[in-house]
């Protein structure tokens, strides 16, 4: 695929920085302006990890609050650093799915105005093996996709039904597009969960509120913007899917 040009990050509301940051440098620097919102008092900045010591007042007392600074929390992972010497992650996108539950993270983009977004995205029958062996692949998506996206992959017919949830990991690109004539946009997508008990178009079809939906109404052709339906699909899949609860915590409606 060739790329033609890149499209610039997410724009911020009240922010001091005019687009959403590409790297560490970005979350420091907006990390310094909600700081005192957090009711953090911050003591050290330094260059090894952790990278920050501040402190938080717990009644009449101050706790220590260690804190590293990532772009993504999955990189504390594979920086392999140490959880037991870090009490807060400071991230602009959160994708770590399976982080310590003593570990807090701090998602930047939820203070700036940059919200995650749900889609579902088609996916035709010749692309399904795309999806039963790749969980990080190159895909076309909408121009207003953005990353950390949910994407609920699904499957047109003869299978009718949504089965792999996938996100946005990077910036979209421009490029030609390999299915029709002209131009796509691309990003790169990562599978969070499959599905072993998938919600078919009549699922979505017989429910009272998702029904009157447009994209039911279109017959879930194109990609479609979901994210007013999400707190109903959500709720769809993890009754059939418990064990994927855990997994899409970061995905719940009540913190999206």
């Amino acid at each position: 695929m060739s790329i033609e040009n890149k499209y610039r990050s997410n724009s911020l509301r009240n922010a001091p920085l005019e687009y959403a940051p590409k790297n560490e440098i970005g979350v420091v620097f907006l990390f310094a302006h909600i700081a005192k919102k957090l009711q953090l008092r911050i003591e050290e900045i330094r260059p090894q990890f952790p990278d920050c010591i501040a402190y938080k007042k717990v009644g009449d007392r101050e706790k220590e609050v260690r804190i590293e600074f990532e772009f993504k929390s999955s990189n504390f992972k594979s920086h392999k650093h140490n959880p037991n010497d870090c009490d807060m992650i400071v991230c602009w996108h959160h994708d770590w799915h399976d982080s310590p539950d003593k570990i807090e993270i701090v998602e930047l983009k939820r203070y700036f105005g940059v919200h995650t977004k749900v889609w579902i995205q088609p996916v035709i029958k010749s692309q399904w093996n795309y999806l039963d062996v790749n969980d990080e692949m190159d895909w076309g998506l909408s121009k207003r996709t953005t990353v950390g996206d949910l994407l609920l992959m699904y499957r047109c017919y003869p299978e009718k039904k949504i089965s792999d949830i996938y996100f946005l990991k990077g910036d979209l690109n421009r490029g030609k597009a390999g299915w029709r004539e002209g131009n796509s946009n691309f990003g790169i997508i990562k599978k969070i969960c499959h599905l072993y008990s998938p919600i078919f178009l009549d699922d979505m079809r017989n429910h009272k509120v998702i029904k009157t939906s447009s994209f039911i109404r279109k017959n879930l052709q194109g990609n479609h913007l979901v994210s007013e339906y999400w707190s109903y699909l959500y709720a769809m899949i993890v009754e059939r899917n418990p064990k994927v609860k855990k997994i899409l915590k970061e995905y719940a409606p009540d913190k999206m």
